[in-house]
């Protein structure tokens, strides 16, 4: 078998190169080169090719002086970590409880993970009725006998729509990182903890000296997942707050930067899309080289 594969390895790989050169690298690169020209999606100003409209690092100044890129650029980073952290900690709380469930325990993962299932734009609607309609006026506002502001109106203010956004982002991802967690804990050597049990160490100490890093691995996928779909969240943004309230993620104000120009400035769009992409390819490259170094031999 091993033969077989060596021998057509190219005719093999073949058909995938050339779809990820179709779909993946040559956009990206036409893309790239775009962002130094004043493209304006169906032509380029003020002339017939694309090196007649270069306009050097123009865009990309630009882009740094706009308020509006640099308020959802501040705003994602502070979702992205609020999300991170609150993910990483719902989902291994869950994969924990899982994995100590003697009976009924695929049962569990599988209603937890039913929520990855949805659509982004479906799950935002789901949410948006129930923090408009179900929170703000039947639960916790109106004339219901629990009044809390907090909970009044989220998808209005910015700093509580971001919390919104994340309590979305968590219900939906939660399941599907709380299979890795568990794929990581049912790999842990039962031995270490039953020695460590022995010895004396307590829960706490097991899980801190033994879990933890035995379970650096997963610590390392999951980090870089929720990393990186938390800086591309789009959908939910759309559906929850539709970027209003200042409350555009980076992956909305590129969409929306051709509706904020007239005529619709694709470079400028463009540019953003490459800091987009060189932001988010450093941030998760920095994660994965972190914890991997932390990551110990079976």
């Amino acid at each position: 078998m091993d033969k077989y594969y060596k021998k057509r390895l190219v005719p093999l790989l073949l058909p995938a190169f050339i779809l990820f050169l179709m779909v993946v690298a040559i956009p990206f690169f036409v893309g790239v080169i775009y962002s130094f020209t004043a493209w304006r999606g169906a032509y380029f100003a003020g002339a017939d090719h694309f090196w007649q409209a270069f306009v050097g690092v123009e865009n990309y100044v630009k882009i740094f002086k706009n308020s509006k890129f640099m308020n959802s650029l501040t705003y994602t980073i502070a979702f992205t970590l609020v999300a991170t952290v609150v993910i990483n900690l719902v989902s291994l709380a869950m994969a924990l409880l899982a994995t100590a469930l003697h009976r009924g325990g695929g049962v569990y993962r599988t209603i937890y993970f039913v929520p990855n299932l949805l659509g982004g734009l479906a799950l935002g609607y789901i949410w948006q009725f129930i923090f408009e309609i179900v929170f703000s006026q039947i639960l916790f506002g109106g004339n219901s006998a629990i009044q809390i502001p907090f909970f009044q109106n989220m998808l209005q203010d910015k700093w509580k729509a971001m919390i919104a956004i994340v309590i979305v982002y968590t219900w939906q991802m939660a399941g599907y990182m709380m299979l890795i967690y568990t794929n990581g804990l049912n790999g842990i050597p039962k031995d270490l903890t039953e020695a460590a049990s022995i010895d004396g160490a307590n829960v706490f100490q097991r899980f801190r000296h033994i879990t933890v890093p035995m379970l650096m691995p997963s610590f390392t996928i999951v980090f870089f997942l929720t990393l990186s779909k938390s800086f591309m969240l789009l959908d939910q943004n759309v559906a929850l707050t539709d970027g209003k309230f200042n409350t555009r993620l980076l992956a909305m104000q590129i969409l929306r930067t051709t509706q904020d120009t007239n005529p619709p400035d694709y470079g400028m769009a463009q540019a953003q899309a490459v800091i987009f992409f060189i932001l988010v390819a450093t941030i998760t490259l920095i994660q994965v080289k972190i914890t991997s170094s932390k990551e110990v031999e079976m």
